[in-house]
């Protein structure tokens, strides 16, 4: 059988980066996307193409920039999987956020997610399948004080997800989402160790989960049976 291959962006670091060696190790071949961290995406390309034999290229840019998304697909010939993980935050009141702050949030949270599935949607349908995986939060659910922008577009990728899997479902496109709970990533370096601590004692899990665990959970949604879409499945151990 041919080996599949996956877009992840994201990549760099965290569950982007976990994702990538999850499916490195069972033979995927890569499409690696990072914004700032060329340097690391590049060496984490090469170490998976040498330890598991696989095909790995890497693309460095503004996943809100279609310009930059259409060149990603026009040197691509077929995708099987699409992640969606790209994902800024802001941490401030929202009258004190700026429109420039706002629009970063939205473009890297949701724009992108559009724009990729804008891009990757016309070879799926070539191919007769495909699965897209959007990385969304608990918080695109509660909403979160301080957090209204990283909110929003995560409450906005839920509806993308529900309304792109009903418009797909007949051509055997899946599309799904996980809702992280806190994730032991460098997003949430911004918290105190008293901040952590006190979450922690909210989670009935009693602790973070980690980006290998949402790794191990994206492995089984790409795996799973084809009438499975449409979901917006709670990572946050019990939490919500």
């Amino acid at each position: 059988m041919k080996p599949k291959t996956v877009l992840i962006t994201g990549a760099s670091r965290g569950i982007g980066r976990a994702a990538a060696y999850a499916f490195a190790s069972n033979g995927y071949h890569l499409v690696l996307i990072c914004r700032n961290s060329g340097e690391s995406l590049q060496l984490l390309c090469e170490e998976l193409k040498d330890k598991y034999h696989i095909e790995c290229i890497m693309f460095q840019g503004d996943a809100g920039n279609e310009d930059f998304v259409s060149s990603i697909f026009r040197q691509i010939s077929s995708l099987d999987i699409l992640i969606n993980n790209a994902g800024i935050s802001y941490f401030g009141l929202l009258q004190e956020m700026s429109l420039e702050s706002w629009n970063q949030v939205l473009s890297t949270n949701l724009t992108a997610s559009f724009l990729f599935c804008k891009y990757a949607i016309p070879g799926m349908l070539k191919n007769g399948h495909g699965r897209i995986i959007n990385i969304s939060s608990a918080w695109g659910t509660t909403g979160a004080s301080l957090e209204a922008a990283y909110s929003a577009s995560k409450s906005g990728l839920n509806g993308l997800t529900r309304s792109l899997a009903k418009e797909l479902a007949p051509s055997n496109i899946q599309v799904n989402a996980i809702a992280c709970g806190v994730i032991d990533t460098d997003m949430n370096q911004n918290l105190s160790m008293e901040e952590l601590n006190s979450l922690k004692e909210n989670i009935p899990a009693g602790r973070l989960g980690t980006s290998e665990e949402v790794a191990s959970m994206i492995m089984q949604l790409a795996c799973a049976g084809n009438y499975l879409t449409g979901q917006v499945i709670g990572f946050d151990g019990g939490w919500i």
